[in-house]
């Protein structure tokens, strides 16, 4: 026998709902800042804040679909890949953190990733920002060594 599209659907609105249940990804507190690196200038750092704070510090702002499964597991496990990686918020306390590797990030493209651009516009820099990030992060952070 198979099942109509009726029965489709219901099984599938109660598996939603069944999800919002789960805890992970809900839980939307921001550690405390522990330190910060010493940015080189206010630009870097506001161009920081809106392209790469929201993964890579504990100033992360959670939209309105944090709160819904399973978009929710997704942030959180970006945010807590993003933190574990390269952290602005508690800088120096890991020898994880990545700095000199954000410029050259940025530079490929890998950073922001490309699905976070639709619903964070403030991360889509011009050229010119993205090569201003690029040149303040260097300057922050140093330059990731050439391999030979």
């Amino acid at each position: 026998m198979k099942p109509s599209f009726k029965t489709i659907a219901i099984g599938s609105l109660v598996l939603f709902a069944a999800l919002q249940f789960v805890p992970y990804g809900k839980d939307h507190t921001n550690p405390p800042i522990i330190s910060e690196p010493q940015w080189d200038s206010p630009r870097t750092k506001e161009l920081f804040a809106n392209a790469c704070a929201n993964c890579h510090s504990h100033e992360t702002t959670y939209p309105w679909y944090s709160n819904v499964a399973p978009v929710s597991w997704l942030l959180e496990r970006d945010v807590e890949e993003g933190r574990e990686h390269f952290n602005v918020s508690a800088w120096g306390a890991s020898k994880k953190n990545k700095g000199k590797d954000a410029a050259e990030e940025v530079r490929e493209g890998g950073m922001p990733p490309w699905f976070y651009l639709p619903t964070h516009p403030e991360a889509k820099l011009s050229a010119t920002e993205k090569q201003e990030l690029i040149n303040g992060l260097e300057k922050t952070f140093g330059k990731k060594e050439e391999k030979q």
